[in-house]
């Protein structure tokens, strides 16, 4: 298997497209994707304020972000399902901060959505 590679709930998921490993692709069914948007809040905005000037992790921001990528990869891995596949390869996560005051974020994540052999 390749980077990022596993197998969750018998659904193959990698970053790269396999060619080793026993690991093997009957058909490409197209692209899917998933999305989610999370919000800051003020009590978060306020504690990664003081991080900034303590020095240190924020662990809200991080534990909303790990919240908004299993979303989107929920979401990407549904679509395939729907489609008949079982499995995604070239997994490729992109994140954009939205808003008037950029206190959005997105988390976006697309794939090629297979039938594995």
């Amino acid at each position: 298997m390749g980077w990022f590679s596993k197998k969750d709930d018998g659904f193959f998921l990698a970053t790269i497209t396999p060619d080793h490993d026993g690991a093997r692709i009957a058909s490409f069914l197209g692209v899917v994707n998933g999305e989610a948007v999370i919000g800051a809040n003020i009590f978060r905005d306020m504690f990664s304020s003081v991080r900034d000037v303590v020095g240190g992790r924020a662990g809200g921001y991080e534990r909303a972000l790990s919240g908004a990528r299993d979303a989107a990869l929920d979401d990407m891995k549904a679509a395939a399902r729907e489609i008949g596949a079982d499995g995604i390869v070239g997994i490729d996560f992109d994140y954009e901060v939205l808003g008037e005051t950029n206190g959005m974020m997105m988390v976006s994540v697309s794939g090629t959505a297979v039938k594995m052999a």
